[in-house]
């Protein structure tokens, strides 16, 4: 925690109301001023890492919400990814934190760990019956985790990938693509909607073969060491040659930008991590990049966009997400109240602090249903699973790039079934 960064927070209170913490309990040390208080005590020995400090860290989701709202600029991003990591190494944590933590992060960055657990998953779900007392009396954070299991099937818990796929007319580029942990053991779907929209729209795409988890889940929590060690392996798996490097996950995405930073002291990897993370594109940078070139067929549906905050507050990316899905015929885009009120997926928070996740992912949902959509729409696996646990009114929930998919094939849309 650098003094001049810190020294940025002019303590207006412009972030008061982006904050998610704040908004769900009103105190000044859940809110960013507040966390970056503590820091700056932390950083001149005026409090230990641990107890409250590590509390209010802790609590932060690092929707980064506070960013774009701050007149002074403050860089609460490099605040929070410097506060975390001396939690990690220095803060005291009772023995049950430790296994769960260790639990979390030894299966969720690894997709084959995660598809035999979810292999689990799916026959409890055949069961069909949810032993609800049983679930009552369980830690909040072993219910959250039970309601987080997404409806898939077997069969595509195993959907590979091709490797490489062609344009249908002339090639405009080429990338590769980012196929994720949960992204490719839950939405292989949506994977699968990626490439055939590239596809479409003229692009060869490569999904390189040894590549892993990029880093993101490890970083966002302080795990810096791991998620260097997860960077380098991207970098290696994906090599050169190509024109973008494509991302649908909104976390993915901001890490891999962010792989220049991350890398900076490495020698090895110092200029490769920086030419790397300028080659990365959210798919919706990608597709509103260049006019598009396969006809849209019309998709009537009501359809509320969620900006998953990876997206719309590290990468600022709002615009393009609403111009692909405007574009569609038929589609009627609707605001949703408190837009940059967080979800409560951030990561795995929603497993680390059940009780603020669960609250938040209410009020998400009910704000996304207050406008009546036929469809929700959001650019995040976190986000998807987050808000579908807390939807309980049959509204699909899809990422945009399902959607044009759909327009393009000509396709049923997850509104007509």
């Amino acid at each position: 925690m650098k003094r001049e960064l810190l020294d940025v927070c002019v303590h207006c209170g412009f972030c008061l109301p982006t904050c998610p913490t704040y908004a769900v309990s009103g105190d000044e040390a859940e809110s960013p001023r507040g966390r970056i208080y503590l820091m700056s005590l932390a950083e001149r020995g005026e409090t230990p890492i641990g107890g409250a400090f590590t509390e209010h860290i802790d609590s932060c989701l690092g929707c980064l919400a506070c960013v774009p709202a701050c007149p002074s600029g403050v860089q609460y991003n490099l605040l929070i990814e410097a506060a975390r990591p001396r939690i990690e190494q220095e803060a005291p944590r009772s023995l049950g934190e430790r296994l769960f933590r260790r639990s979390v992060f030894g299966l969720f960055p690894y997709p084959r760990r995660l598809r035999v657990a979810a292999v689990f998953g799916v026959l409890y779900q055949r069961i069909g019956i949810r032993p609800t007392r049983l679930l009552k009396r369980l830690p909040a954070r072993v219910r959250a985790l039970e309601s987080l299991l997404p409806p898939v099937r077997v069969r595509d818990l195993f959907a590979r990938t091709p490797r490489a796929t062609l344009p249908s007319g002339s090639a405009r580029r080429r990338v590769a693509l980012l196929t994720g942990c949960a992204q490719r053991v839950f939405f292989a779907k949506v994977n699968a909607a990626t490439i055939r929209v590239l596809a479409a729209e003229g692009y060869e795409v490569v999904a390189p073969r040894g590549q892993g988890c990029c880093g993101a889940l490890s970083l966002h929590s302080g795990r810096d060491e791991e998620a260097r060690r997860f960077a380098r392996r991207t970098i290696d798996a994906f090599g050169d040659g190509y024109d973008a490097i494509v991302v649908n996950v909104a976390g993915c995405g901001s890490t891999m930008k962010e792989y220049g930073e991350l890398l900076s002291d490495d020698p090895a990897y110092r200029e490769r991590a920086a030419a790397f993370a300028a080659k990365v594109r959210d798919v919706t940078e990608v597709l509103a990049e260049l006019p598009p070139v396969a006809p849209r067929h019309p998709v009537e549906a009501r359809v509320a966009y969620h900006d998953a905050c990876h997206l719309a507050n590290a990468q600022r990316i709002t615009a393009q997400p609403r111009q692909v899905l405007a574009a569609i015929p038929g589609v009627e885009l609707v605001d949703v109240p408190e837009a940059q009120i967080c979800c409560g997926s951030a990561g795995v928070y929603n497993l680390l602090q059940p009780e603020t996740a669960e609250e938040l992912g209410k009020r998400k949902a009910a704000n996304l249903a207050s406008v009546k959509p036929d469809v929700i729409a959001t650019a995040n696996a976190g986000c998807l699973l987050q808000i579908g646990r807390f939807t309980s009114d049959g509204t699909p929930i899809v990422h945009p790039v399902e959607l044009i998919d759909a327009s393009i094939r000509g396709a049923a849309t997850p509104k007509d079934g």
